[in-house]
């Protein structure tokens, strides 16, 4: 499957006509945890065809997201539009799938349709969380597979090409772990029949390799998956997620489950401090040790900023 990064889609002058997909990817902070809305038991992400009735295509992936999980959307931005040739084949018509990725509260269970569900993210991608010793030993059956892998080579060289893309993409010999190449860890295992999505998948599941999705949807999480975590380093997107106020513990933890890292706490005071972006409230919560949590909030000019980046009027509160 091939993407195509935020471009115009048009169809193919020959016989054969496209059909387009809108796939919604709808992430949440809850209690310290990352979480996708699916549908289908986990099985999907919420989607459906661009009708006429549409005016475009971002009106297209609310209607389907408020049919398919009554989840409230707001916001929404373009991740990919997917080209799915194999598919195609198949239907005898090309599939573009154009993703979006929202940023949104959790909505309670009792509110959703009953086809949706709230699950935490490395239900899908469980080698991505590394906040733990004992996660990073879960992968050893997934490392295993890898280097039998780069074993299995014809030569030298195809031998140390692909040593070298393992070293990479799982942080080993001169490399460190990236967060952000989580979609080149889901494509690698995807590559050589890790995973039951693949085509070249021998029916024999490996531990810890996650729970599968129809069609390319665990493919188009990953990709949401490395654009979000990319993007949490250069703009403050973990708004979007928190709630309006909250202490900086619970704002490190919200950090920490969307990059599945465990931060320095005093480098990240330093950061958040830094970057001028919260204020305090004058309000505190007990915590269950310690001394009181002081309380904070988002800077109004930064919220203001994120409204008119988005072409909406400015709450003032």
């Amino acid at each position: 499957m091939n993407t195509l990064d935020n471009q115009e889609i048009h169809c193919k002058d020959d016989d054969q006509s496209a059909a387009t997909e809108l796939v919604a990817i709808l992430v949440a902070v809850t209690n310290g945890q990352a979480r996708v809305l699916t549908t289908n038991h986990g099985n999907h992400l919420p989607s459906g065809p661009l009708s006429p009735l549409h005016r475009s295509l971002q009106k297209g992936v609310k209607v389907w997201v408020e049919e398919q999980t009554a989840q409230p959307l707001d916001y929404v931005e373009q991740l990919y539009t997917f080209v799915d040739t194999a598919r195609g084949l198949e239907a005898g018509q090309y599939c573009l799938m154009v993703s979006y990725l929202g940023l949104v509260k959790e909505m309670d269970a009792s509110s959703l349709s009953l086809e949706a569900k709230w699950f935490d993210w490395y239900v899908f991608f469980p080698w991505e969380d590394r906040r733990s010793r004992e996660n990073e030993a879960r992968c050893s059956h997934i490392v295993a597979a890898l280097d039998a892998w780069i074993e299995a080579a014809e030569d030298e060289s195809s031998r140390q090409f692909r040593q070298q893309r393992v070293d990479m993409y799982w942080g080993r010999g001169e490399w460190n772990w990236s967060e952000e190449l989580a979609l080149q860890r889901y494509e690698l295992m995807y590559e050589i029949g890790l995973l039951p999505e693949s085509p070249q998948f021998q029916g024999e599941e490996i531990p810890f390799t996650g729970q599968s999705m129809q069609g390319d949807h665990r493919r188009i999480l990953a990709t949401a998956l490395s654009r979000l975590r990319a993007k949490i380093k250069y703009r403050p997107l973990i708004f979007d997620l928190m709630p309006p106020t909250f202490t900086l513990l619970q704002l490190q933890q919200s950090i920490e489950a969307l990059a599945g890292l465990l931060l320095h706490k005093p480098n990240f005071r330093r950061l958040i401090q830094h970057q001028d972006l919260v204020e305090p409230t004058g309000e505190s919560i007990m915590q269950d040790r310690g001394r009181p949590a002081q309380m904070y909030r988002f800077k109004p000019n930064i919220l203001k900023e994120r409204a008119l980046a988005r072409g909406k009027m400015p709450v003032n509160k």
